[in-house]
């Protein structure tokens, strides 16, 4: 499925039902009068967070949103019926923004949540509203109110434990692929990954989520390449793992790369736990790998894990380190 994490909608509350003007006029009926009954209030909008949605896609195709408006009022004293009120249902970690894109109206981070977000107008009164002893005949009733209508962007940020950073082509794809059941794209080119990927990595006998974004270049959090754009995701990670092909020419100068477009997009993403650890060590063999590690620790004063996802090499222990990692993190909130 297609993945999208924006979608910008237009949604309307119902109208209320207008009164209606009436009379009693019946044979044997010594009193009759004013019989007009109100009209049904229009129908609310709802906002809810579901976990059986992982993408806005349907958005993409849905667009406009409309409750239902109130019945008019009838004879005989007889309300209008209320307008269906209309529920949107969104993902666990959307974020509803106003029409400007940057005022965050509602974060729906939890299962369940339910908000009402428009109000339906209310119905217009029947005559028999404005019945008195001093005008025992009204002919006036009055429209329903209208409901509002608003533009409103929704912005998905998936709600995962690990997010995996780093720059493209690094082996976050594969990865994952290899820890977990998830089926992300793997290939030997850059930019491989054109949207997130989640998948669930068992370590003894807990679990926890891991989200592989597209890869980072730098001046990502200017707006350059792919990965700016789902930075947003690894928001709300409990801790990143950077992963660094060993391979390249100077390891250590890809790890500050990344670390500076974190530290310049903010929302304290530098500030998170972090795990790094050297890919790809298949390539290098065994004594040259711990020559990197070595040289790379040296120059950031970072111990990493050295793994191979193709050989599995090392993987385990990395596992293990973000379990103890996230559950640590668990435990002290």
């Amino acid at each position: 499925m297609k993945f999208l994490d924006e979608a910008k909608i237009n949604i309307a509350s119902g109208n209320g039902g207008k009164g209606c003007v009436g009379f009693l006029r019946e044979k044997n009926i010594e009193f009759g009068g004013p019989n007009g009954g109100n009209g049904g209030k229009g129908g609310d909008i709802y906002f809810v967070a579901v976990n059986n949605l992982n993408t806005l896609i349907d958005f993409r195709y849905t667009q406009h949103f409309r409750a239902k408006s109130g019945q008019g009022g009838m004879g005989r004293d007889k309300s209008g019926a209320k307008g269906e009120d209309l529920i949107i249902k969104v993902p666990v970690g959307t974020e509803i923004l106003d029409e400007d894109k940057e005022t965050l109206l509602m974060d729906m981070m939890d299962k369940g949540k339910e908000i009402l977000f428009l109000k339906g107008g209310d119905g217009g009164f029947g005559n028999a509203h404005y019945k008195s002893s001093t005008n025992q005949a009204p002919r006036k009733a009055t429209p329903g109110y209208p409901g509002e209508e608003r533009i409103f962007w929704l912005r998905l940020k998936l709600i995962a434990d690990i997010g995996l950073v780093g720059l493209p082509n690094a082996g976050k794809s594969t990865f994952l692929s290899i820890v977990s059941a998830a089926k992300p794209k793997v290939a030997d080119y850059p930019f491989t990954t054109l949207h997130p990927n989640l998948g669930v990595v068992k370590a003894g006998d807990r679990e926890f989520v891991v989200a592989d974004i597209p890869g980072l270049i730098e001046g990502a959090s200017e707006g350059h390449g792919l990965g700016h754009q789902f930075l947003g995701h690894v928001e709300r990670t409990s801790a990143l793992l950077h992963l660094i092909d060993i391979t390249q020419d100077d390891p250590a100068s890809a790890y500050k790369t990344i670390r500076t477009e974190l530290e310049k997009y903010g929302a304290m993403l530098a500030n998170r736990p972090e795990i790094v650890a050297l890919t790809k060590s298949d390539a290098l063999g065994e004594d040259l790998s711990a020559d990197q590690a070595r040289i790379f620790e040296e120059e950031t004063g970072i111990k990493p894990h050295i793994i191979s996802s193709l050989s599995g090499e090392g993987t385990k222990p990395l596992l293990f380190a973000l379990h103890d990692e996230v559950f640590k993190l668990e435990e002290k909130e």
